[in-house]
């Protein structure tokens, strides 16, 4: 039934929670796996940039390498996680997470998308924000989402 299941993953306890799930259907249903990792685009925020003198690129270009750097280590510990899994990995920059998200399922052919959720409701749900929410309001695959 899901042959193609994308994951996403962030290297969080919750992501972890969500690989675990998805490859144990990939076990179950003979299916492939995908994990994605998303980093958003950098930006700065500097108050009276008139006055001071930044070399934003060199900034730019150092936050990008670690946040490359991260989703390989992210990437490397699914690979890791997958055992005797087949499992593919993609990291994709510059994206918003749930753009990411929805973007790697479509060109992975994905027939489900798995990824995790911290469970929170209320003002803490809107403060901080629900990329599975978003994920779940937009996609048009069935998304599964783990709370841990």
């Amino acid at each position: 039934m899901y042959d193609k299941i994308l994951v996403a993953v962030d290297g969080s306890e919750h992501s972890d929670a969500a690989l675990r799930h998805a490859l144990e259907l990939a076990r179950l249903s003979g299916g492939q796996v995908t994990a994605v990792t998303v980093t958003e685009p950098s930006s700065m925020a500097v108050p009276a940039l008139d006055l001071v003198a930044v070399d934003t690129a060199s900034l730019f270009e150092d936050l990008e390498k670690a946040k490359a750097e991260t989703a390989a280590q992210i990437l490397d510990h699914t690979r890791k996680a997958a055992g005797n899994v087949a499992i593919g990995a993609i990291h994709l920059a510059s994206r918003q997470i749930a753009d990411g998200i929805l973007e790697a399922a479509e060109a992975a052919g994905a027939s489900l998308i798995v990824m995790g959720s911290h469970g929170r409701r209320g003002l803490s749900r809107l403060l901080l924000g629900s990329q599975a929410a978003e994920v779940l309001a937009r996609s048009k695959l069935p998304v599964l989402v783990v709370k841990a």
